[in-house]
C-alpha cells in the first residue's frame, strides 16, 4: 500500500514536469536576451560542453544497464542519478546558450544567418538526414521526460517489476536522445558563427 502511495504522490508532479519543462524550453528558446537589449555575451563555449554531456549521459546509461545486469543495484542507482543530473545540466546549458546566441542554421556556410539556395544545393539530400535526426531527437527528448520520471518513481517505490518493464522502453529512447544530441552537435558545429 505504501508503494502505491509513493507513486500516487509523484503522479501529479510527473504530469506537471512533463508539460512545464517542454513548454518552458520552447518559450525560453524564443527569448534572445541580446536582441531584447540586455548586455550579455553569447555563451558560444557551451555547445561543445553540452554535447559532451550528452555523450557522457549515453555512456553512463550503458554502464548503468551493465551494472544492474551484473546485480549491482547500488551502482545502477548511482549511475542513473548521474544520468539524470547530466540531462538536467544539458538542459540548463542548452537553454542558456539559445537565450544568449543567434540561431545557427545547418548548412549556413557563410554564417550570415540565412540558408541560401546555393548552400542548400551543396548539402543536397544530406540536409534531410540532419533534419530527420534533429526532429526525432527533439520529439523523443520531450517523450523521455515522463518516461524517466515514471521509471525513477517505480524504483523509488520499490516496484522493481514495473520499473524493469518501463525501463526497457525508457533506456533505448533516452540513449537515442543522448547519442543523437552528440550527432546533431557534430553536424551543425561548422556553422556556429561565434
Amino acid at each position: 500500500m505504501e508503494n502505491n502511495t509513493i507513486e500516487t504522490k509523484y503522479n501529479k508532479l510527473i504530469i506537471a514536469l512533463s508539460v512545464i519543462i517542454p513548454v518552458a524550453v520552447a518559450v525560453l528558446f524564443g527569448v534572445n536576451l541580446r536582441k531584447m537589449g540586455f548586455d550579455v555575451e553569447p555563451l558560444s563555449f557551451l555547445p561543445p560542453i553540452y554535447a559532451t554531456i550528452n555523450g557522457i549521459t549515453a555512456a553512463v546509461l550503458v554502464f548503468a544497464v551493465m551494472a544492474i545486469k551484473n546485480g549491482n543495484r547500488q551502482l545502477h542507482e548511482l549511475l542513473m542519478k548521474v544520468a539524470i543530473a547530466c540531462s538536467l545540466a544539458f538542459l540548463v546549458m542548452y537553454v542558456a546558450y539559445h537565450m544568449t546566441s543567434d540561431t545557427t542554421y545547418f548548412g549556413d556556410a557563410n554564417l550570415n544567418g540565412v540558408l541560401e539556395e546555393s548552400e542548400k544545393e551543396v548539402l543536397g539530400s544530406f540536409r534531410y538526414v540532419y533534419y530527420f535526426i534533429l526532429f526525432t531527437h527533439i520529439l523523443l527528448s520531450i517523450a523521455i521526460i515522463p518516461l524517466v520520471l515514471i521509471t525513477y518513481v517505480k524504483a523509488l517505490a520499490q516496484r522493481f517489476d514495473k520499473h524493469k518493464k518501463i525501463a526497457k522502453i525508457t533506456f533505448p529512447i533516452w540513449l537515442y536522445v543522448a547519442v543523437t544530441g552528440v550527432f546533431v552537435y557534430i553536424m551543425i558545429s561548422p556553422y556556429y558563427a561565434n
